[in-house]
């Protein structure tokens, strides 16, 4: 009885149920799904990580129109606005009313006591307009336009999250930043894919001598500490060489790091497999190694590499922060979320100017989506897969 009552409680009972019940309605349809949308009934159950997926998918768009969402080109410097706070956006007029929202143009006094500059507002009104025109870009680099999502008249300055040092719009900054963080995770994370899952996938089908040799590299690789290891190769790339050779060798240099985990765990799912019986009928049949590896072993393994690809990523975005942060990863011009919180370092700046802080914020954000996606996908890559 308290097994009956343990089954009807348990998740899989739950999406048997579901699936029983969109079958009656679509036929034999689900009763013969594929394990892939067996995936896909499974993660929208997960409502945490559907809402993470469509975010991330969210900021993955922003990161590609930046051009578009950035109020102000992130190369323009303006003196004069200098660690300017965000801008109030106000809903209602003086009169009491309701209105189209509006900023005032700033002006700007320098106080005589602290011997800082003081930001407040002045009389005139800046409506928020869209699709407004400002400074001219390339739509992915095909074709010139200077059409922004929204903007201000010339006059006044918009500043959703305030300015930096050199007056430079944050926001701005941050939505180009996202171009370099974010892609940084998905290339990172295919290499080390690619790394840990045939180096693991070799070691586990093989064994012996090439098992042995595989398995030491690892070890080797893992005794290192990651951040001194990190900063280490980060640093001995040479300072002349190009933002995007950088760039490249950074995203490199975290994969060659980060396939170790992937690759012992494969190892062991494909030594466990490599003793079931299809696996062993297909070694009789005459199935060559590669054909084996392909078609039984690795495709058994597809639950954790789903799960560990996303959760790999932020590690990856993470480790990127830390290393630019520390100023020995991606350097200006590059514009990413690690480099413009380089000038969060200062006590007295973030004492004084906390929206320089306003990066962190969307790493800490993102991190969180990914793992959120990460355990979404876990549960939903193996819809059998028993549970207490």
């Amino acid at each position: 009885m308290t097994s009956q009552t343990h089954l009807e409680q348990s998740p899989d009972t739950e999406l048997n149920q579901t699936l029983s019940a969109q079958a009656e309605d679509n036929g034999s349809d689900i009763a013969y799904a594929s394990k892939t949308k067996l995936m896909w009934l499974r993660f929208k159950q997960h409502k945490v990580a559907l809402f993470s997926a469509i975010m991330i998918i969210l900021f993955y768009l922003v990161a590609i129109f930046a051009d578009l969402i950035a109020v102000q080109d992130i190369n323009k410097y303006a003196a004069k606005y200098k660690y300017a706070p965000p801008s109030a956006v106000h809903w209602v007029n003086s009169e009491g009313d309701f209105t189209w929202p509006f900023i005032h143009d700033l002006k700007r006094e320098l106080n005589m006591e602290t011997l800082e500059f003081e930001y407040t507002e002045g009389d005139k009104e800046f409506p928020i307009r869209f699709l407004h025109r400002g400074y001219e870009y390339r739509v992915l680099g095909l074709f010139k336009t200077d059409i922004h999502l929204f903007g201000v008249d010339d006059g006044a300055a918009l500043f959703l999250m305030g300015s930096d040092k050199l007056g430079r719009d944050v926001f701005s900054k941050i939505v180009h930043g996202a171009r370099i963080s974010l892609s940084i995770g998905l290339i990172g994370v295919l290499l080390s894919l690619v790394f840990g899952v045939v180096l693991g996938g070799i070691s586990g089908f093989y064994g012996g001598k090439i098992d042995t040799f595989i398995q030491r590299l690892i070890e080797v690789l893992m005794s290192f500490p990651s951040i001194p290891l990190w900063m280490a190769l980060a640093a001995s790339l040479p300072p002349q060489w190009s933002p995007i050779f950088v760039y490249f060798m950074i995203t490199l240099i975290l994969s060659v790091i980060g396939w170790t985990g992937i690759a012992r765990v494969v190892r062991g799912i494909v030594m466990r497999l490599k003793e079931e019986k299809y696996t062993e009928a297909a070694l009789l049949s005459g199935a060559n190694n590669f054909y084996i590896i392909r078609k039984h072993l690795l495709p058994g393994a597809t639950s954790f590499v789903i799960a560990q690809a996303t959760l790999s990523i932020p590690a990856m975005i993470i480790a990127e922060t830390s290393l630019s942060f520390l100023g020995i990863g991606l350097r200006p011009p590059v514009v990413s979320w690690g480099v413009l919180l380089q000038e969060a370092q200062s006590i007295e700046v973030i004492a004084n100017y906390p929206w320089i802080l306003y990066p962190s914020f969307f790493v800490i954000v993102t991190v969180l989506f990914f793992n959120f996606l990460g355990d979404g996908l876990r549960d939903a890559a193996d819809p059998y897969m028993n549970r207490a």
